[in-house]
């Protein structure tokens, strides 16, 4: 499948995936246009993260294929930039050598990743915390730098599993402003993982719903300045 056969940057097609001959989720196909912001919207339970874990690579789905470009990337993982729901910093890294794991693991030596992380530090808001700890920092700092971790795998999309969903009301909209001039600025596509109603209208272009047992896309909304949020309540069943 080429890029414009598929109208997108990257995308799932007819993917299901089974846990011990428990269907998950089922038949789930999601287009992510370039420079695009997708959410995920729906109740715990429906297999979000389920469904992340096949599109970052981690899993093998059951059933259909994953690609990036118009190419079939089904089960590869390090293709697509994945950060889960917990920032899962390492505490005894500074917060410099947490960010640079994905190179180290990419086979890159220490001192030159480095010099490749250290340059995004003032994009992300982290100039001066290279030698602090992630004790050190707030959460919202926390997830800057947990950001900036993920984006080093180098990939044009980024998968985000709910990650301001610890932080206070306060934090969490600095943070969601943040993200979309992060986004834009250095041109990300993303999909995002939300229960939040309010905030995947405020992030989105578009908001798929994924309900039911196995989940399934039920409805897809394309936000514009005419959509209300009580449509998709009622199309999660709130």
């Amino acid at each position: 499948m080429s890029k414009e056969q598929s109208g997108a940057l990257f995308c799932c097609k007819s993917v299901s995936k089974n846990y011990e001959n428990t269907p998950v989720v089922k038949d789930i196909s999601v287009n992510l246009p370039q420079g695009g912001f997708i959410s995920l919207l729906g109740p715990s339970g429906v297999g979000k993260t389920t469904l992340f874990n096949v599109l970052a690579g981690i899993d093998l789905p059951d059933g259909g294929n994953v690609y990036l470009n118009g190419e079939d990337i089904t089960g590869i993982p390090g293709r697509v930039s994945y950060m889960p729901q917990k920032d899962l910093l390492l505490e005894h890294r500074t917060v410099l050598d947490n960010v640079i794991l994905p190179l180290l693991i990419r086979g890159e030596k220490k001192h030159p990743a480095r010099e490749s992380a250290a340059v995004y530090f003032p994009h992300f808001g982290l100039s001066g915390y290279e030698k602090k700890y992630p004790y050190q920092l707030s959460g919202g700092m926390r997830q800057r730098a947990a950001l900036l971790r993920t984006y080093m795998t180098h990939s044009p999309v980024i998968l985000l599993d709910e990650p301001f969903s610890a932080l206070d009301a306060i934090t969490r909209r600095q943070m969601q402003d943040w993200y979309c001039e992060i986004a834009l600025s250095m041109k990300l596509s993303t999909l995002f993982i939300t229960h939040d109603v309010e905030e995947a209208l405020l992030l989105s272009n578009t908001v798929y719903v994924l309900n039911g047992h196995p989940g399934t896309i039920t409805h897809t909304f394309e936000v514009s300045p005419h959509l209300q949020k009580q449509a998709i309540l009622e199309a999660i069943g709130l």
